[in-house]
């Protein structure tokens, strides 16, 4: 019988040492996330303690705020090429690939918060999610609310009516379907990186923006715009993301984790956005912004107007728009 030596037996355990941790670390998932809000605004503070957090042990996330990682509307391309495993994205980002999601983008689309969750949690959206995960290659987990987008801009009246807009410089994001919502409003769309909106308000280069409420503060344009038109023109929540290479890669009990936590994220940022948009108003106020109620109903028909007239329309699958008005 051949024994083991003292250094034989140290270099055996030294090698299997390795090899646990080797599989431990295996067994960790690393989880890319970027998207273009700022480190500090609250929806960055929310997604890592309600979703990072949560996540627990068996998860490394990595998220990268500001567009420092990839630039805004740029993320669904990164994760269908493998460089990023979740994003935060728009309705808009998937116009390019399946048109039909420009139903989502429709400005007064819905009523109020109440409406649009009412519409995510029903299963009128299911055949749209399916047609738009088989096309991408992406999974939605969540549909966070992120605040009604409002008009508010620095100049010496209130814009009451869409002919009020005719060559305002309205700041849109970049892509087609966002600059479209622009100019339905009767506004002259500029497309400008949300990073840079503060900058194009300072120096006159836009006139105008759309945030809402959250937005509008975190990224301090409150310091500069003169007026708030609260048109609700756009209840908007977010597409939590993950690409399904990643999703696919993960066990049940994994994708199940994922799922929960990006419920609790979801459920978190929308009590927030709807808690800002409660106190906001009044300290706009108090600020010297004019903050009114334009004349909406004039903005609703010029919307319809330039929709049902465009070619986005055509692409809207049959009688969903009928379906979400029915909720």
């Amino acid at each position: 019988m051949r024994l083991t030596t003292p250094k034989k037996l140290m270099t055996s355990l030294i090698a299997m040492t390795l090899a646990a941790g080797t599989a431990m670390a295996q067994d960790v998932v690393e989880l890319v996330y970027s998207d273009t809000v700022s480190e500090n605004d609250i929806r960055s503070q929310l997604l890592r303690s309600e979703f990072g957090d949560c996540l627990g042990e068996g998860f490394n996330f990595q998220s990268y705020h500001g567009a420092t990682l990839f630039a805004q509307g740029t993320e669904l391309n990164a994760m269908q090429r493998g460089n990023l495993d979740m994003g935060n994205l728009a309705i808009f980002d998937f116009y390019n690939q399946v048109p039909a999601t420009s139903v989502l983008g429709l400005p007064f689309l819905f009523r109020d918060y109440e409406h649009m969750r009412a519409t995510y949690n029903s299963d009128v959206l299911d055949d749209l999610w399916a047609q738009v995960e088989e096309a991408t290659g992406v999974k939605f987990l969540a549909f966070p609310y992120i605040g009604a987008r409002h008009l508010s801009y620095v100049g010496d009246h209130r814009y009451m009516t869409p002919a009020d807009l005719e060559g305002v410089r309205l700041r849109m994001p970049g892509g087609e379907g966002w600059q479209f919502v622009g100019q339905s409003m009767g506004a002259t769309p500029v497309p400008v990186p949300f990073t840079e909106v503060y900058t194009a308000l300072q120096t006159h280069s836009i006139d105008a923006q759309d945030n809402g409420f959250p937005a509008t503060r975190s990224m301090r344009f409150d310091e500069l715009i003169t007026h708030m038109g609260l048109t609700n023109h756009l209840i908007a929540a977010n597409e939590f993301t993950i690409s399904l290479s990643t999703w696919n890669g993960l066990n049940a009990e994994q994708q199940a984790t994922v799922q929960m936590c990006a419920g609790q994220f979801e459920a978190a940022l929308d009590q927030v956005t709807l808690d800002q948009e409660a106190t906001l108003r009044g300290e706009f106020e108090a600020q010297g912004i004019d903050v009114y109620v334009p004349d909406n109903a004039a903005f609703q028909a010029h919307v319809t107007e330039v929709y049902m007239g465009s070619s986005y329309s055509a692409d809207w699958p049959a009688g969903l728009v009928e379906a979400i008005s029915g909720l």
